[in-house]
């Protein structure tokens, strides 16, 4: 099937991440995901650490999600018009947001990073954005800058020098770089904990000063929570940490396994939209009823007492198995989380930015996952990205993840 379909299209795959040309072999096909499993075309189940990718905090087809969803599409599936759903979701997201006074529903992440990089633009009549090097905020041309990412062709140059890079958790870095380009930088985007080159959590009070510097230079903080949006705490990042953006990017987990991004703000920024200002931003499914409704659903689940508790309790379960697994071994291997996303890092120490990241050893990781995948575990075919824990996952899952788990780090230390 990888031939046949890599015939039709290219790589075989519509996103490069769902391949397995990090750590080879064949992707595998999956056929359906239910809880905290997903069953391949051949019949085998894994316990999913993958996650979608991030959507599926609550696990698999979460049956009432499935309901809502059913549901709306009875009743017509897009209109092309406002509609109840919308403003029960946009009242929900807000409700759990403090930061977010407006906000714009879209279709994905990086729909959702790409227009809030223009309105930041279009706000202050600046050009520049400042970016963090190895964080990922999506494929549109504006941020594809990150030297983990940018190894794509069609980025025009000069749109590429509009984007300036600097490292993570590096405030004096930030400083100087905010302080040469005074007066000209628009925004500064950056992933709160990130989840792109290792689950890097920011250094204590590494936030608070990004946002201090950003109010001193009147230059917009927009973080992106794309992926930790609802699923390091229901209010994301920003909750956990206690530091408030001017915009947020939000996406996966947000459509309960629907495409889904939205973005929003306070409201004198998100006013400079069309119709109310000059900057232009649309789309013909953005906040469709199936969607809206999946979202509302999932929203509800998690304001339920106890959800963030049990994430928090099932990684710790994880953690402590792995970590003495580890410890006994003596691996040079990292465990590195935050709430629900984690990563097992083959490096020697802690992975704090890009540049700790490149010591990471891609290779044994190759082995470890392939491991894992014929016991019957499935993370991210990826050695940085993050991979994530569900709400489905039962106390016994996590036990059998880490005696399966320390079967393969044995196996190849």
């Amino acid at each position: 099937m990888s031939e046949q379909i890599a015939s039709v299209i290219p790589g075989g795959v519509d996103s490069p991440f769902r391949s397995f040309h990090e750590v080879g072999g064949h992707t595998i096909f999956l056929e359906r995901a239910s809880g905290a499993y997903v069953f391949d075309v051949d019949g085998n189940k894994y316990i999913d650490y993958l996650g979608a990718w991030g959507p599926a905090v609550l696990g698999h087809s979460p049956p009432s999600v499935v309901a809502a969803a059913r549901k709306a599409l009875e009743s017509g599936a897009v209109f092309g018009t406002p509609h109840a759903l919308e403003l029960e979701m946009a009242e929900q997201l807000i409700a759990a947001y403090p930061s977010i006074e407006k906000v714009r529903f879209v279709n994905s992440g990086t729909e959702a990073v790409m227009s809030a990089v223009r309105l930041a633009r279009g706000c202050t009549g600046r050009d520049l954005i400042v970016s963090f090097e190895g964080c990922y905020h999506g494929h549109s041309d504006a941020v594809l800058v990150s030297r983990q990412h940018r190894a794509s062709s069609g980025v025009p140059q000069a749109v590429a020098e509009f984007t300036l890079q600097v490292p993570f958790n590096d405030l004096p870095a930030l400083e100087q770089c905010l302080a040469a380009n005074a007066g000209q930088v628009a925004a500064l985007l950056i992933e709160p904990v990130a989840g792109s080159m290792g689950v890097i959590p920011p250094e204590p009070g590494y936030l608070e000063g990004v946002r201090r510097l950003c109010s001193a230079h009147d230059t917009l903080l927009i973080f992106d929570e794309v992926l930790t949006g609802l699923r390091v705490a229901l209010g994301g990042a920003q909750a956990l940490y206690g530091v408030k953006p001017d915009l947020t990017c939000l996406g996966k987990a947000l459509g309960g396994g629907l495409p889904i991004g939205a973005y929003g703000g306070a409201a004198w920024i998100m006013d400079h939209l069309q119709p109310l200002g000059q900057v232009y931003q649309a789309g013909t499914f953005s906040g469709n009823p199936v969607t809206m409704a999946s979202g509302v659903e999932t929203l509800k689940l998690l304001s339920e007492p106890g959800v963030y508790q049990t994430l928090e309790a099932r990684a710790q379960q994880l953690f402590q198995g792995l970590g003495e697994t580890i410890r006994k071994l003596e691996l040079p291997v990292q465990l590195q989380r935050v709430g629900s996303m984690f990563a097992v890092l083959f490096a020697p120490g802690p992975v704090k930015n890009y540049r700790d990241s490149l010591v990471i050893d891609a290779g044994r990781f190759a082995e470890f996952f392939h491991q894992l995948l014929d016991r019957g575990i499935f993370l991210p075919p990826s050695a940085v990205d993050a991979a994530c824990l569900s709400a489905a996952h039962s106390p016994q899952d996590i036990e059998t993840s880490v005696r399966l788990m320390s079967e393969a780090l044995r196996s190849i230390a």
